[in-house]
C-alpha cells in the first residue's frame, strides 16, 4: 500500500477543525502523513490541533499570503506516494475511505470518487450537483468542475505547485495539469468526501467565476468555453429550479 500524505489548511475555525482532525486519524488505512498548516489563527483553532498533536505528523502555524500559499506549504512538505487536501470544516467520508480508495485499484497516477454536501448546520444537502463522471481526464472539468478538491487523490510525482496569480480557483488549474500529467485515473465508485458549503470561492464568488472563465479558456478556447457555459448556465437553472439549490 502507497503512502498518503493529507494536508489540512486552516485559519480562525475553531468550531470545525476538530471534526475534520479526527475524520482523518480515524482512518483505518494507518500509513498516512497528516499535515496541518494553520494561518496564526486567534480564536482558539491552535489550541484544539494541539490537543492532537500526538496525530499529526507535522504542525505548521504562521501568517501566509492566502489558501493557495498554504496549500503550497503543505504540499513541499509532503513525502507521501499521494497527496489529498482535506481542508478544516471538510470530512473523509466514513473510517474506512482511504483503505477502500487504494484497494479499488493499484498503482493509478489518480483516484476520485464522490462528494456529499453539507450546510453551515452540518445538514445534509446530498450529492453535489456536478456529479463525478465516470471517465475522468483534463478535458472533463469542460461544463463545471465534476470533482471537488476533497474528493481527488494526485500521485505527488506529478503535481506541481498552486498557481498563486489565481486567489480562488486555482485548484481547477492544478487539477487540469495533474489530469494532463496523468495515464492512469480511476473512479472508486463511492462517496470519499464531506463537504462544508461556503468556502472562500463562495463568499467571494464573482471573483472566483472570472477566474474560472480564464482558467478553462486557457485550457478549452475562448469560443467553446463560452459556449460551455452556455450550457453550465442551462444546467444550473435547472438544478436550481428544481432542488431551489445550487450544490455548487
Amino acid at each position: 500500500m502507497p503512502k498518503l500524505s493529507i494536508i489540512t489548511i486552516v485559519y480562525n475555525n475553531v468550531r470545525d477543525i476538530e471534526r475534520t482532525i479526527n475524520s482523518v486519524i480515524n482512518q483505518t488505512f494507518k500509513d498516512i502523513e497528516y499535515l496541518i498548516i494553520d494561518g496564526a489563527s486567534t480564536d482558539g483553532t491552535l489550541e484544539v490541533i494541539q490537543r492532537y498533536k500526538n496525530q499529526i505528523s507535522k504542525i505548521v502555524s504562521e501568517k501566509d499570503q492566502g489558501i493557495y500559499h498554504a496549500m503550497n506549504k503543505g504540499l513541499a512538505m509532503a513525502k507521501g506516494d499521494y497527496v489529498l487536501f482535506m481542508n478544516s470544516g471538510d470530512e473523509l467520508y466514513d473510517e474506512h475511505t482511504v483503505e477502500d480508495v487504494f484497494e479499488s485499484s493499484p498503482g493509478a497516477d489518480i483516484y476520485y470518487g464522490e462528494t456529499e454536501m453539507y450546510n453551515d448546520n452540518w445538514e445534509n444537502l446530498g450529492r453535489r450537483r456536478h456529479e463525478a463522471p465516470e471517465v475522468f481526464d483534463w478535458k472533463s472539468f469542460q461544463f463545471g468542475m465534476n470533482i471537488s478538491h476533497q474528493a481527488i487523490y494526485i500521485r505527488r510525482s506529478i503535481t506541481t505547485p498552486y498557481d498563486l496569480k489565481y486567489k480562488y480557483s486555482s485548484d481547477i488549474d492544478w487539477i487540469i495539469k495533474a489530469a494532463k500529467k496523468s495515464s492512469n485515473i480511476v473512479n472508486v465508485h463511492r462517496y470519499v468526501a464531506k463537504y462544508l458549503v461556503g468556502g472562500m470561492s463562495k463568499k467571494k464568488h464573482f471573483e472566483s467565476l472570472k477566474e474560472r472563465f480564464k482558467i478553462l479558456t486557457k485550457y478549452y478556447g475562448l469560443i467553446p468555453n463560452i459556449f460551455n457555459h452556455i450550457i453550465i448556465a442551462g444546467n444550473l437553472a435547472s438544478y436550481f429550479f428544481r432542488h431551489k439549490r445550487t450544490n455548487d
